[in-house]
Parts: structure tokens; sequence; C-alpha cells
């Protein structure tokens, strides 16, 4: 896997993060009785991006199954990563 492959994966983590985050506030303000739904939504469109994200690298990529497992790994590591993350700022 080469750096290319995590800095790009990482900058995707970091947009659909910053979205999610500004979409929160957004909600918040305008409409607080929705927040619930907003994170149920999101929450699934993050996983689907994410489940995307992995099916495309295995189809495209020219990569080893061993290659394919450490790339399948470390998204998740990533994606809890942001969960954690993106949760710590909504709730400051």
């Amino acid at each position: 896997m080469s750096a290319l492959t995590v800095v790009l994966t990482a900058l995707f983590f970091f947009v659909i993060g910053t979205a999610y985050c500004l979409g929160w506030r957004q909600v918040k303000r305008t409409m607080p009785e929705h927040l619930i739904h907003y994170y149920m939504i999101a929450a699934v469109v993050r996983f689907l991006l994410v489940a995307i994200l992995i099916l495309a690298y295995i189809k495209l990529a020219d990569a080893t199954r061993k290659e394919n497992i450490q790339f399948a790994l470390m998204v998740v590591a990533m994606y809890v990563v942001m969960m954690v993350v993106t949760l710590s700022i909504k709730h400051k």
C-alpha cells in the first residue's frame, strides 16, 4: 500500500467527518428536534461511503489479497477514529 493511498484515505475521512460536524451544527441550530434523525441518516451514509471505498479499492486496485486486507483494516481503524473524534467534537 502506497503513501498516496494512505493520504487520500485520510483526506476522505477528514472530508466526511467535517461534513458531518457542519451538518450537525446546522441541524442543531435550525431544527434541534431532528438531531437523532440526522445522526442515524449520517451514520448510514458514512458507513455506505466507507463500504463503497473498500469495495472500489478491492475491485480497481491491482493489489494482492494481503494488501486488500491491510487496506480494509486501515479503513476500519480510520472509521473508528473518525467516529470517536466526531462524537467528542459534537458533545463539547
